[in-house]
């Protein structure tokens, strides 16, 4: 083990603690957190509204505690905190948490807002964010003592931050990734590229063109980000040095830190790319709201879910979900009481201030102490136009098994269903089907074969679609329409959408987003 580990293990001691007790015991942890909670709520606007004042005095036990808590507090969307927000944004203090709040992360999430203001207060910036990336690579190192990625450097995209206008200028919002950037410490900056100021471009195609010019001669070990964005980085970095491979670039590339979309699209592309076997892949879930789980096992499909982060975690089966948020009597699930292989949507009460807030994910457990969660889809990002309740993770992996049967590799790909009153006058279409616009990295010999394969394996993931599926009862085999390359990067381009915090809508309710994505290429 090289000094500089044990320099960071040392230092990360109490993290690892931590994380080893989250494995057999994150109950407690739980409990900490939710008295942690109430006693800065009482503190707020919020908490006072609702009634945490009282409850945080109360002498009660933590179970009867939280039942009130459960009773008097609303489960949200973001919609409801609007109000909140702009008055934190305008300056007001103890609105929804009890610290000056000057960050709010933007992002496009499912809202009937343009965009999202989260806020990023002081002890979420330290305790969530950071230090969910801190229990990440103190993992990581404790579980490959030989790593050598502290020898060279880690190359993060980096979004863009604005200064706020409804705070006469004290306020800044912008990308996540540019608000941790922008406050990362002295000693993380120095093992970290490109320059701050190249990250933080917002020309997001002159922040590759930098990077490619500042980093190529480097010594970069590992990186972080969207697979998809970073995939179009590799692609520029190899252009631009005439390279075939990563590894003939940085030959010490060791790790991918990868979230935000699913990777067992990218993954056998990213394989060919970085030709290593000693390179690795791991998925953490950080989100605009909270850095939640990461991959503690790289030989383990799920991630940890992290439990000490400031961060009181309830469920509610997606099912239930509607029932919710037409204010019936339900009661969410807490930590002790999920199980295996239910579809949950996330509800988080946290540092940031958000109480009850629905983060809009699916998420659902494959292991029981340790805690381990995989992101199974979003409570809107889903299509169930004839009743097959196709969701993400069934749409990715299908794709994913169907490009290694076919032996092909795809960069990005939508969705959308195409109903019956949508097919033209004429048509052999008789019943609605789901309409697929891909972008190959590597393009299938035969393309009608690669959209049967395809059309099997969603039956194989998804029994809705199966049933629906069966003899062609409610729905016919997808159609699909293949792209060029670029076309997507150049698509989300033209709608001012280029970055790491833009995602490619994946599964939409309706043609919209496909309709726009082709009638800009056929411009």
């Amino acid at each position: 083990m090289s000094i500089i580990n044990r320099i960071f293990l040392a230092a990360s001691s109490s993290l690892i603690r931590e994380i080893e007790s989250s494995m057999s015991n994150p109950f407690a942890l739980q409990r900490e957190c939710f008295e942690n909670l109430m006693t800065h709520s009482a503190k707020t606007a919020y908490g006072k509204m609702v009634g945490i004042d009282a409850l945080a005095k109360s002498g009660h036990s933590y179970k009867e505690r939280l039942r009130e808590f459960q009773s008097r507090v609303p489960i949200m969307e973001y919609d409801a905190f609007v109000p909140y927000i702009e008055r934190m944004r305008k300056g007001e203090r103890n609105v929804l948490w009890d610290e000056p709040t000057k960050w709010f992360a933007k992002s496009s999430g499912t809202s009937s807002q343009k965009s999202k203001f989260i806020p990023v207060t002081p002890t979420s910036l330290k305790l969530t964010h950071y230090g969910g990336f801190r229990r990440m690579l103190a993992w990581y190192i404790h579980t490959h003592p030989q790593s050598r990625i502290f020898c060279g450097k880690a190359l993060t995209l980096g979004g863009s931050v604005q200064v706020d206008g409804l705070d006469e200028g004290r306020a800044k919002s912008g990308d996540l990734s540019a608000i941790l950037l922008s406050n990362s410490p002295a000693l993380v900056e120095s093992l970290r590229t490109p320059s701050r100021k190249s990250a933080l471009m917002g020309d997001f195609n002159k922040k590759l063109d930098a990077i490619c010019k500042e980093c190529s001669s480097q010594n970069v070990t590992n990186f972080a980000g969207v697979p998809s964005w970073n995939l179009m980085l590799i692609n520029k970095l190899l252009e631009y040095n005439g390279c075939s491979n990563l590894l003939e670039i940085w030959p010490n590339m060791e790790l991918f830190m990868h979230g935000g979309i699913g990777f067992d699209p990218y993954r056998e592309i990213y394989k060919t790319l970085i030709p290593s076997g000693n390179m690795h892949y791991l998925e953490n879930y950080n989100a605009s709201e909270g850095y939640f789980a990461f991959q503690d096992n790289l030989d383990f499909d799920g991630m940890l879910l992290t439990v000490g982060n400031g961060v009181f975690y309830e469920f509610v089966p997606l099912p239930q979900l509607p029932d919710f948020l037409s204010g019936a009597k339900c009661r969410a699930a807490t930590l002790e009481e999920v199980e295996l292989g239910v579809d949950y949507a996330l509800v988080i009460s946290s540092v940031n201030g958000l109480f009850r807030y629905l983060i809009g994910d699916c998420v659902k457990f494959v292991s029981l102490l340790p805690h381990r969660i995989k992101v199974s889809g979003r409570t809107k990002l889903s299509i169930n136009a004839f009743g097959e309740e196709l969701m993400i993770g069934n749409a990715e992996r299908a794709l994913a098994e169907a490009c290694r049967r076919c032996n092909c590799t795809v960069t990005d790909f939508t969705v959308a269903p195409l109903f019956m009153e949508a097919l033209q006058s004429g048509s052999s279409f008789t019943k609605g089907r789901h309409r697929w616009v891909v972008e190959f990295g590597r393009a299938p010999q035969d393309l009608d074969a690669f959209a049967r394969e395809l059309d099997y394996q969603l039956t194989q993931q998804n029994s809705d679609y199966e049933a629906k599926r069966a003899g062609n009862a409610t729905m016919e085999q997808l159609e699909l329409i293949e792209v060029p390359k670029g076309s997507f990067e150049r698509w989300m381009g033209s709608r001012g959408k280029l970055g790491g915090q833009n995602k490619v809508p994946r599964l939409y309710h309706n043609q919209d987003y496909i309709e726009s994505l082709l009638n800009y290429l056929h411009q």
